[in-house]
């Protein structure tokens, strides 16, 4: 059982990362609407996704290793500021430069709050109580989302898509004011010089290869390629390694990640896909595709729940693996949606399944490649 104290932290940590996750699903069903309202065209929309992904994923590990150094739970409460200002900055945007400026800061506040979170989480609890609560990390990520689906679609069908951004702002500041008193700064315990080519290079390699697959530049890939192995090198020689490289010679570790990126880079693409399918193809309103996406999206919340057990009965391995096979064949029925929207009656059941294995997949990636590492 958790003490008081630790519950209020979990309502906290866990809170923000369900608040992050909301902020995705609202936004995802407001792209078209947004888009409109700023002046993009159908072609500019991926941008107010990638102009998000970019920082989120480019900046996470630098931010990640600046909280070992200069305090974690600092670094959280920096990135709770900084998303409160960009979701005001978002809602009071007049054209798409405003717009997507808002977008890279929410990405620098998740680039900020998602890794020192998980590494709060993480040294609060250990053990079994810390895959309950990477269970319940899971489950919230997923009930995050279904709820930002259906509150998202009533919210841009009754008050236009900029209550996607200005909804953040309440949730932000209750964070904000119940973190000083029930979590404690947490520090690496010895402070040492910052591997300042290592952050260099793997900031600017995975800036420079997230934009080379979204642009669909060859040049922008191989400089962020090039860039990665320039990052592995250093890292190697460093005496005082932004990452330890020779980690990954756990299998748990190497397994766990490369599971988690394609986890994470599956799901996404194919809601972005969807939603424009849901309305720009199938005609229907914000609130409906809120429907389509958020009622399997409650249901699959029992996966996450219950993943942290079954990991326990089963091992990570099991799990892990028939998850992702899960997913996986879920999403190969979508390839033969037509124009119909007769398409629905496999669509749904579709993200169903699909979605109860990606939020199991998470938990089983999450709890794999963090076993054993401090």
């Amino acid at each position: 059982m958790f003490t008081t104290r630790q519950r209020v932290i979990l309502l906290v940590l866990l809170g923000a990362g369900f608040m992050l996750s909301v902020d995705f699903s609202i936004l995802n069903v407001a792209l078209p609407q947004a888009g409109a309202g700023v002046g993009l065209g159908a072609d500019g929309l991926p941008w107010i996704t990638s102009a998000f992904a970019l920082p989120a994923a480019g900046f996470a590990l630098l931010f990640g290793r600046l909280a070992d150094y200069f305090g974690r739970r600092r670094l959280f409460l920096i990135g709770m500021v900084l998303l409160a200002g960009a979701s005001v900055l978002g809602g009071l945007a007049v054209n798409a430069e405003v717009l997507l400026t808002a977008r890279v800061l929410q990405g620098l506040a998740t680039a900020l709050a998602l890794p020192t979170s998980l590494s709060l989480l993480t040294t609060t609890f250990d053990g079994s109580a810390r895959d309950r609560v990477l269970g319940l990390r899971g489950a919230l990520l997923s009930a995050g989302f279904a709820v930002g689906a259906l509150v998202g679609g009533a919210l841009v069908s009754l008050l236009g898509w900029r209550a996607a951004f200005f909804i953040n702002v309440p949730v932000v500041v209750a964070v904000l004011v119940l973190t000083p008193f029930v979590i404690h700064e947490s520090k690496a315990p010895e402070r040492t010089k910052l591997d300042v080519p290592g952050a260099v290079t793997v900031t600017g390699g995975l800036l420079a290869a997230i934009y080379g697959v979204i642009e669909r530049s060859l040049s922008a890939a191989a400089v962020g390629v090039v860039l990665l192995v320039a990052f592995w090198l250093v890292e190697r020689r460093s005496s005082v390694p932004l990452v330890p490289v020779r980690i990954l010679r756990r299998p748990s570790v190497t397994w766990g990640n490369y599971a988690g990126l394609v986890v994470c880079a599956m799901e996404p693409a194919m809601i972005f896909l969807t939603t424009l399918y849901l309305q720009q193809t199938l005609g229907l309103s914000p609130l409906a595709t809120g429907l389509v996406f958020g009622i399997p999206g409650v249901a699959s919340v029992a996966a996450g729940v219950v993943a942290g057990r079954i990991i326990g009965r089963f091992g990570c391995r099991r799990v892990l693996t028939a998850s992702m096979a899960v997913q996986g064949l879920a999403t190969l029925p979508l390839v033969f949606l037509g124009t119909s929207r007769i398409a629905l009656v496999v669509l749904i059941p579709a993200l169903f399944i699909g979605f109860y294995g990606h939020v199991a997949a998470i938990v089983a990636y999450t709890v794999t490649g963090t076993t054993g590492v401090s």
